[in-house]
């Protein structure tokens, strides 16, 4: 039973559409770059995150799907992607290549969702990154409490970062203050679901197995790793007004009731994101291409001869 096959016009309708949606975030980065101009916030999307606007704007069906039609031939300059009797899809071959990375994803986000969130970070990461130190990560971005009262309030609070890539940023004197040492050899023990940065790096474990994974997917999970950035800038110790990012005061009791007000709706936001990504996961390590097929139905690989 062959895998499902998309007509031309109905994924080059899907794929245009897609386009229309990352133009959101691609057009005004584009804009921005062709003037040499930065941004605090919105440039982590493309900096932090390696995927490119370029790359980015291309669709892609995920694992088992075949896209027919003479105009299907341009994903054949695509890496993973292969010709069909069909059409084109994403390879056997290519999967088989990917699946240590599917695995160690898919371990990593069940062990995430299987533990209770933690809601009492307060966000202080991004302060702790400029505790006790002249070398300001946004360095034209000035402090809204200055240098001192930066680091009165990171002296006056816990700090209990779990997530190892915003730990590894902390300052040497904020990093002895932390509650335990997140390493990268022990993420999967420390990863919860509360945290803003493990929420929003579904959006990186989505690129990364690009492109096994639908599109629609890793864009909604790019505009949850948005919503989840601009909580993070507007609850850090930068002054953003003049950008239109309103404080968030974690440094007074309100702020902090405000922060984990909006964490907990990321959090909720994350899960069956989460949830789906794992379940692309499972499918995929579980998959032999002879006998199943993905079925953009029922959103699900399908032994051979139950596709409808």
């Amino acid at each position: 039973m062959p895998d499902v096959v998309l007509a031309d016009v109905d994924w080059m309708t899907r794929a245009a559409a897609h386009r229309a949606r990352v133009e959101t975030f691609t057009s005004p980065h584009g804009r921005r770059a062709s003037r040499g101009e930065t941004h605090p916030v919105w440039d982590f999307l493309f900096s932090y995150y390696s995927l490119r606007p370029r790359q980015l704007r291309v669709w892609h069906p995920g694992y088992g799907t075949v896209l027919a039609g003479p105009e299907a031939a341009e994903y054949l300059d695509r890496a993973g992607y292969a010709a069909t009797a069909d059409g084109v899809t994403v390879s056997a071959d290519f999967l088989r290549t990917r699946l240590p990375t599917v695995a160690f994803i898919a371990d990593l986000l069940r062990a995430t969702e299987d533990r209770a969130p933690q809601f009492g970070c307060f966000g202080m990461h991004e302060w702790a990154m400029v505790y006790r130190t002249d070398a300001v990560r946004h360095g034209r971005v000035p402090l809204r409490l200055g240098a001192a009262g930066t680091d009165a309030v990171v002296d006056s609070m816990p700090l209990r970062c779990t997530h190892f890539d915003a730990f590894r940023f902390f300052t040497d004197a904020a990093a002895t203050r932390n509650r335990g040492v997140p390493t990268r050899a022990d993420q999967r023990d420390w990863e919860q679901p509360g945290c803003l940065h493990a929420n929003m790096d579904l959006y990186k474990w989505c690129y990364k197995l690009g492109p096994l994974v639908d599109s629609q997917l890793l864009v909604d999970c790019l505009e949850l790793a948005a919503e989840a950035r601009e909580l993070d800038m507007r609850a850090s110790p930068y002054d953003l007004m003049h950008l239109g990012f309103a404080p968030i005061a974690v440094e007074e009791p309100a702020g902090r009731a405000e922060y984990v007000r909006r964490q907990g709706l990321i959090s909720e936001r994350a899960a069956p994101l989460r949830a789906a990504l794992v379940s692309w996961c499972e499918q995929l390590l579980a998959c032999d291409r002879r006998n199943c097929a993905y079925d953009s139905v029922s959103e699900g690989f399908l032994p051979a001869g139950k596709m409808n």
